[in-house]
């Protein structure tokens, strides 16, 4: 596999890792959050990235690769100390709305970095690019929820 291939791949599946941590994020949030509205959110946005995750892995199967298939440890360890910070604080939609924010920051920090990647190909910066769309998309609407809260 040449070089910027394989950069391409190495790139895409910290996104798919990232994407997944993003899944796993959305599930927590929605088993903490209170009201229904929340929930409902969190469940569907869960499935939409679970969906983008799937698209970034045939990204990276059509250039050859081998997809990741699993969110990151850092990933896992920070769900599991949500679901402890909100066990002991008795998290409120507020706190976990705060959360997602903090990992939609992380998730759209992530694609802008990639896209700003001047090795990779042409075609997979279009491809981040057209992925990251739906990244911002959802990343301003948390942050539009998180300022009528607060």
């Amino acid at each position: 596999m040449p070089a910027t291939t394989e950069h391409a791949v190495d790139v895409l599946n910290g996104l798919i890792k990232t994407t997944l941590d993003s899944v796993g994020g959305y599930e927590e949030a929605a088993q903490n959050a209170d009201r229904s509205q929340y929930k409902n959110m969190f469940i569907e946005r869960a499935s939409k990235r679970r969906r983008l995750a799937q698209d970034l892995q045939s990204e990276v199967r059509s250039l050859g690769g081998e997809p990741e298939t699993e969110q990151g440890a850092l990933g896992k360890a920070h769900n599991k100390f949500v679901d402890i910070k909100n066990a002991l604080t008795g998290g409120s939609d507020k706190a976990v709305i705060d959360e997602v924010e903090r990992g939609e920051d992380h998730i759209k920090a992530r694609f802008e970095k990639a896209m700003r990647d001047d090795d990779l190909p042409s075609n997979v910066r279009s491809a981040v690019t057209r992925f990251y769309q739906s990244v911002k998309a959802d990343h301003d609407e948390v942050s539009r929820i998180k300022h009528t809260l607060h």
